[in-house]
């Protein structure tokens, strides 16, 4: 039986590639065959990423993009066609957490940062992604939402706002682009051990130990965890999964 999470001459686009889930899931998608794009604003760190792909015999190449900046985000797609022909996955990971303050003491500038990160930069990747996989007749995407997109959480108001409203256009770019071949889906991963997790208790590692041994499995969930999701997300294995928002949690919501 062929390997249905075998990516060879296939085409990846990973935000947020500098580190955490994205960088996680820019190489396993380079390690299942694909040829990747990892992007991220910051600069040095992505290009870094991309050489070291590329040192271990993958095509890899490195992009500079906020995700907020629509212009970017065009190029970001129009070099990733130029460079290798085509789009065929692609993972919307770059993301931003709140600073943590009640919702009435909260700012218009903390507000308009991530909303413009976690889900304007979504719509805006996905406008540019679907265009070219409308173009080509095929293409899936994920889009990074989170376990907040299932519950309300004191104090990262916009950040629950946000992630509410990636899963809401999820579903709805789904539904609109599913007869053209392209499948939109979703992950909402819980504790992840990444540094933006531990931005919610402002580096305290002893708050997030705690927090990570009240996840029901124990600890705080792998990058590769969520990489491996998002390559079934994108493959053949999950050809009649559409719309749906995966969540990857180690339990947290089950209790």
């Amino acid at each position: 039986m062929t390997n249905p999470v075998d990516f060879s001459g296939k085409v990846a686009l990973v935000t947020g590639a500098a580190a955490g889930m994205g960088l996680a899931t820019a190489k396993a998608f380079a390690e299942a065959g694909a040829a990747v794009v990892l992007a991220d604003y910051q600069e040095q760190a992505v290009q870094a990423a991309a050489r070291s792909l590329a040192a271990a015999g993958h095509k890899a190449i490195a992009v500079r993009c906020d995700v907020s900046e629509d212009a970017q985000v065009a190029a970001m797609v129009d070099r990733t066609v130029a460079e290798f022909g085509r789009l065929d996955a692609a993972f919307n990971n770059a993301g931003v957490m709140a600073r943590i303050i009640p919702t009435a003491e909260s700012s218009r500038e903390d507000w308009d940062r991530v909303i413009g990160i976690n889900l304007r930069g979504v719509w805006s990747s996905m406008k540019e992604e679907l265009r070219q996989m409308e173009r080509q007749g095929s293409g899936a995407i994920v889009n990074n939402a989170s376990v907040g997109a299932l519950t309300g959480n004191p104090g990262i108001g916009s950040y629950i706002a946000s992630k509410h409203g990636v899963v809401g256009l999820t579903r709805t770019a789904a539904l609109e682009y599913i007869q053209h071949g392209i499948r939109v889906n979703a992950i909402n991963p819980g504790l992840i051990d990444t540094q933006v997790a531990r931005d919610v208790v402002n580096g305290d590692e002893e708050a997030y130990a705690e927090i990570a041994k009240n996840v029901p499995i124990g600890r705080a969930g792998r990058p590769e965890e969520i990489a491996s999701v998002v390559l079934w997300l994108c493959s053949p294995a999950a050809s009649y999964v559409v719309g749906h928002a995966l969540t990857v949690d180690g339990g947290m919501t089950v209790v």
